[in-house]
């Protein structure tokens, strides 16, 4: 295990790395999946570097050896320390939408953690992929860590699967689909291997009543057409309440009816957006767009529907791609029904004049089901660092990012020491120090508890008394 030293040494080097190759990184990603080069400028190296710097900085403190405080006065002569170790070997079977953010940031999080890890790069983004892999490797020379602290598998489909069924791994990090999720979960679970499954979510934006409609609409659309609508955060649909509903579309459809095709990774999944979209507008939906357009070989023109039908594919949010549903509610209680119906909840958007009404409802966040709620905003503010993706039921489970997923690659060892001179005694003492001890150890809830005793005792003889007078 390298010296957290020298693992600090790696993270700046790598950072450097990523610095001085991005336009080549932006150019391999465009290869791969299309995404154009300010997208990925903006969208994936910007936020992998703020994960670097904020690593570097507070990511090092986190993994410092620390002292545990908090002792009770009968463990004098005792001190306690926290200790976090690598938990081995971990095993990440890369992402193609953002394929040098997310396996950046989860690279750089087991590394940091003093891991060994194998890269399965995404068979759909190989050259960005392996590119970032090399620049991690190289930064290992410069800080004098083993080569083989970062190894590359296959990019195809089949290496991952091969790799869980003949190599042990000690945790395994997977982004993706809630299908292969589940999959790999399965084979995890025959070697009882902890794992990370980051999946997406088929989230919702709530536009409230006393929300701004067009700045609502703005963000919406932007989350919901970014990166071709391959965003696994963005929102599906948006719940608009009907006070607001028609300035919300009347500012909607400008910024749909001016939307430029762009192409999917997927070609069949641009082909089912676009079913989706006729579905629910054959099911008395409404285009913003206009004329719906068939996808060409994997391109599409982004689509916003309103008044789709509740019960309708396109709300339920199966799609993967840039259309987004639009279902006017009757207040917040309509808007939670149909959000929670859902059940597949990552990241969860709220728009409203009063955040505060927000922020100070726990029991409206809990029904909300998301990780990461953003208010006025959605997407852009979950890329913060320090902030953590912590999936739940078909959305995944672990933390990745942030201080919960550094420390989840992690095994936290608890070190004691006892000084030889003053120590708690081992053998049973009288029964005069043991109530001492007691009273001691236990204070006020002792004494209120005999007290308590006490009184039980005084009231049951008086009843007793009572009942032989009237005898």
């Amino acid at each position: 295990m390298s010296s957290l030293a020298a693992r600090r040494t790696w993270l700046l080097a790598f950072e450097r790395g990523v610095a001085a190759r991005t336009d080549a990184l932006a150019e391999a990603v465009r290869t791969d999946i299309g995404k154009q080069p300010w997208e990925t400028l903006t969208q994936e190296l910007m936020p992998l570097v703020a994960s670097l710097r904020w690593h570097a900085r507070d990511g090092i403190r986190l993994l410092e050896p620390r002292r545990v405080r908090g002792r009770s006065w009968w463990q004098l002569g005792q001190r306690h320390r926290s200790v976090h170790l690598p938990v081995g070997r971990v095993l990440i079977i890369a992402t193609w939408n953002y394929p040098v953010q997310l396996l950046g940031v989860q690279l750089v999080q087991a590394v940091l953690a003093g891991n060994r890890v194998v890269v399965k790069p995404s068979e759909r983004s190989p050259r960005s992929q392996r590119m970032l892999v090399d620049l991690a490797r190289a930064a290992l020379a410069e800080a004098g860590m083993p080569a083989d602290t970062v190894v590359s598998a296959e990019a195809t489909r089949e290496a991952g699967r091969e790799l869980l069924e003949r190599e042990r791994f000690d945790h395994v990090i997977f982004t993706g689909s809630t299908e292969v999720g589940r999959e790999i979960a399965a084979s995890c679970a025959r070697t009882l291997t902890p794992c990370t499954l980051e999946l997406s979510g088929r989230d919702s934006a709530i536009v409230l009543g006393d929300a701004d409609p067009v700045l609502a609409a703005r963000a919406i659309w932007h989350a919901a057409t970014m990166n071709a609508g391959q965003t696994c955060m963005a929102p599906r649909r948006a719940l608009v309440d009907r006070r607001v509903h028609a300035a919300f579309v009347a500012a909607l459809r400008p910024l749909a009816a001016a939307a430029r095709p762009v192409r999917l990774a997927d070609a069949a999944m641009a082909d089912r957006c676009v079913a989706l979209a006729q579905d629910a507008v054959a099911h008395g939906a409404r285009p913003l767009n206009g004329v719906l357009e068939p996808a060409t070989a994997g391109a599409m023109r982004p689509m916003a529907i309103d008044g789709c039908p509740r019960d309708c594919d396109l709300v339920r949010g199966t799609h993967f791609g840039p259309v987004l549903a639009v279902v006017p509610v009757d207040g917040l209680d309509d808007a939670l029904a149909m959000h929670r119906a859902v059940g597949q909840h990552l990241a969860t958007s709220v728009y409203t004049r009063s955040p505060d009404t927000v922020l100070g409802d726990p029991a409206l966040l809990a029904a909300l089901g998301s990780s990461n709620v953003t208010i006025n905003d959605s997407i852009l503010p979950t890329a913060h660092p320090a902030t953590a993706i912590t999936g739940s039921g078909p959305s995944g489970w672990g933390a990745s990012r942030g201080a919960a997923g550094l420390l989840a690659l992690t095994r936290e060892v608890t070190v004691s020491s006892t000084s030889a001179l003053l120590r708690t005694p081992l053998d049973e003492p009288e029964p005069r120090v043991q109530a001492w001890l007691r009273r001691l150890a236990l204070g006020r809830a002792a004494r209120r508890s005999a007290a308590d005793a006490a009184d039980h005792r005084t009231n049951t003889l008086a009843a007793g008394h009572a009942a032989a007078k009237e005898h």
